[in-house]
């Protein structure tokens, strides 16, 4: 497939209807095809998922559904938990860096050539000296060394980011430290101005294997700014999945005659300067004073939000301009179907920035929604002036004011902008026609790397997931003063296992040992993920509640409540990771792996401190359940029997603590022996082997 460059910002009405008739066969014969794409692609943003950036959803879910195995990786957690309801649809679980005190473990364990990547200590400096603090190269590079051997355990051929900011700055360090090629998606305002710096804009393109802008205007102006990566960048539009916007059922207009009551405005957006939304309100205090009857509704949340509010009050026109804030996906199509107009009225900033491509207008016309916005950037390239929709200039509140009366007056003329609307998006827009050529970009980068990409599938089979999952409630826990020699001792013995730590606990002192294990343990995400997940899943959680609710004996409320959303986490990642066996590492660890027993049909061990925080008789139900395990309690011991063993890891009495400390400093065995750490290794190996051989799990075949 020939891929073409986008002609110039300035490009004719006539000249982009032309340039858009030779698109849709191009794309369609990529989106067409019968065999599935055969590349691990990786995915990595600064921040996933931000309720805004739809298009990224979008993009993912038709690669999944084209054959495309993605990973997927952020830097940092969301900061709300409401997600949009096809978040769920996603395969690929969405993977969190660890802490930053972990990530500093990191560091400083390359730094001594503990790790398989080496540091990037001469392009850490370099960065530094060119672009200054601002730019975070160390922080950058944490993440990186991070991110790299995520990616190259999971096997990734290529990785691609959507925004050439932070998370593509991240992407130089990372190729830097793997050899993973990167691509970048720009789209406007992150180049424009979140960057800060079109020296590292220019490098960033540089190291990309291509760049894919969402417009012809963003892909002009990064020509201009990258001249010699002119060559490698492209104009890919974002699409949108038409399966969520069923096809409107189109009604008969009816005249137009005043008194034109009851009509409702629309617009979404971030509460932020760029979206206008100040000369919004004042139009709609202008149709006010030339007797419209209607509502608007503003969705959409920011940190103008209480000057909105105020200067809304301020017109009189509380009964009239409603700010909704953040709504789900699903609310706001409600919303765009119910709507007489859409209405954005984007602008340019004082600091430069605007809006380039703005989704929702997608999604307005995919609802048969008519459009009135402002001739900026790439909305001319969307909404046809006159066809689909008015635009005007920006910040022209008279000529905003002028286009919205005109269609709030004329019904049969808001029928036709949408239904031209609607049929613009199903021949241009939809992601299955858009996607093909960011595909074919794809695969003709991994080709070029098959190399080093076969270098990374033989550490990933190196590396390979485990079927045994270590479930560590919160670490470290001085309840458990040996678990890193445990650890230790059964990698020492070729046992598989994975560590998960549901809880970092930041506030202590990490000693040597403590700094050795920690690469190797897999940490979940901050509660807001936490959160996200169980309001994502409610017949899930509700069915995790209602079980509880049946139990004679029941685990305490606020312990199950923790658990639980540990469990929700955890679920995906497992079945990922093809684990079949989970041995908790505390009573509090084995309310959750419990669940997750109940949700996959995975075998469980447990290992039981001196002191659990159960009631006993819950212990002792709890490990009933349990294949098998380690008990400090002789008396308890007896009472389970079977394939537990009697503990040797934890310490009741203070010489046998005082000798548990200095196994951890020195580094010497003192206190368990190798027959025991032996006896444990094969017991863990049989439960998983048998569990493998036994696994029939209804849940994992849905």
């Amino acid at each position: 497939m020939t891929l073409r460059r986008a002609r110039p910002a300035s490009v004719s009405l006539d000249g982009l209807r032309r340039s858009e008739r030779s698109r849709p066969t191009v794309a369609i014969r990529c989106a067409a095809r019968n065999h599935p794409v055969l590349m691990r692609l990786g995915y990595l943003y600064s921040r996933y998922p931000v309720i805004s950036q739809t298009f990224c959803d979008a993009e993912m879910l038709a690669l999944e559904r084209l054959g495309v195995e993605l990973t997927i990786g952020s830097v940092h957690p969301p900061l709300t938990s409401l997600r949009h309801e096809h978040i769920s649809r996603l395969r690929a679980p969405i993977h969190y860096a660890p802490p930053q005190e972990i990530l500093r473990i990191w560091e400083k364990n390359a730094k001594a050539g503990r790790t398989r990547w080496k540091w990037p200590g001469e392009l850490v400096e370099q960065h530094e000296r060119k672009y200054g603090p601002c730019a975070k190269a160390g922080s950058r590079a944490r993440n990186a060394l991070y991110f790299a051997d995520f990616f190259s355990r999971n096997g990734v051929d290529h990785l691609h980011v959507h925004f050439a900011n932070r998370a593509a700055h991240t992407a130089v360090f990372l190729k830097q430290i793997s050899g993973i090629p990167f691509s970048v998606t720009a789209h406007g305002q992150d180049f424009m101005k979140d960057l800060g710096s079109d020296d590292l804009l220019r490098e960033i393109c540089a190291a990309a294997e291509f760049v894919a802008a969402e417009t012809d205007y963003s892909s002009e102006l990064l020509r201009q700014r990258c001249p010699n990566s002119a060559a490698k960048i492209y104009r890919v539009y974002n699409g949108i999945d038409l399966e969520q916007f069923p096809a409107p059922l189109y009604k008969t207009a009816p005249p137009a005659v005043a008194p034109y009551s009851g009509l409702r405005i629309l617009s979404v957006g971030r509460l932020v300067a760029f979206k206008g939304f100040d000369h919004l309100i004042d139009a709609c205090a202008e149709l006010g004073r030339r007797g419209f009857d209607f509502t608007c509704n503003i969705i959409g949340d920011g940190p103008l939000r209480e000057t909105l509010q105020a200067k809304i009050e301020g017109l009189n026109l509380s009964s009239r301009v409603n700010l909704l804030g953040s709504l789900s996906q699903q609310a706001v199509l409600e919303k765009l179907h119910a709507a007489d107009v859409f209405a954005l009225a984007s602008t340019t900033d004082a600091q430069g920035a605007s809006d380039v491509f703005p989704t929702v207008i997608l999604e307005a016309m995919a609802s048969a929604c008519p459009v009135v916005s402002t001739r900026l950037a790439g909305i001319p390239e969307l909404v046809v002036e006159g066809e689909t929709g008015t635009l005007v200039a920006p910040g022209d509140t008279a000529a905003l004011t002028d286009a919205l009366e005109q269609l709030l007056r004329d019904s049969q003329l808001r029928s036709r902008y949408g239904r031209a609307g609607r049929a613009r998006i199903e021949q241009y827009f939809r992601i299955e026609n858009t996607v093909g050529p960011l595909v074919e970009l794809f695969e003709t980068a991994s080709n070029e790397s098959v190399k080093s990409s076969h270098q990374r599938r033989a550490f990933q089979n190196e590396t390979a997931a485990s079927g045994i999952a270590y479930l560590i409630d919160c670490w470290p826990d001085k309840e458990l003063p040996v678990l890193e020699r445990e650890l230790e001792e059964m990698k020492r013995r070729n046992v598989p296992i994975v560590p998960f730590v549901c809880e970092l606990v930041s506030a202590v002192q990490f000693k040597r040992a403590m700094e050795q294990i920690a690469p190797s343990l897999e940490f979940l995400a901050d509660p807001m993920v936490l959160e996200a997940e169980w309001r994502a899943n409610p017949v899930l959680a509700q069915r995790l509640e209602q079980e509880r609710a049946q139990q004679s004996s029941r685990v305490p409320s606020a312990i199950f409540l923790r658990q639980a959303r540990f469990a929700l986490a955890f679920h995906k990642l497992f079945r990922e990771k093809n684990v079949s066996h989970v041995h908790a590492t505390s009573s509090r660890a084995l309310v959750c792996a419990l669940m997750l027993k109940k949700l996959l049909g995975l075998t469980v061990s447990a290992t039981i401190e001196p002191r659990s925080e159960l009631p006993r008789e819950l212990t002792q139900n709890a490990l009933a359940e349990c294949v098998g395990g380690r008990v400090s309690n002789r008396k308890l011991l007896e009472q389970v029997g079977g394939s537990f063993l009697l503990d040797k890891t934890t310490f009741r009495s203070a010489p046998r603590k005082a000798l548990a400390m200095v196994d951890q400093k020195i580094g010497v065995d003192l206190t368990t022996g190798a027959r025991f750490w032996n006896e444990w290794a094969e017991l863990l190996l049989s439960w998983s082997r048998s569990d493998r051989k036994s696994k029939a799990c209804p849940e994992r075949a849905n």
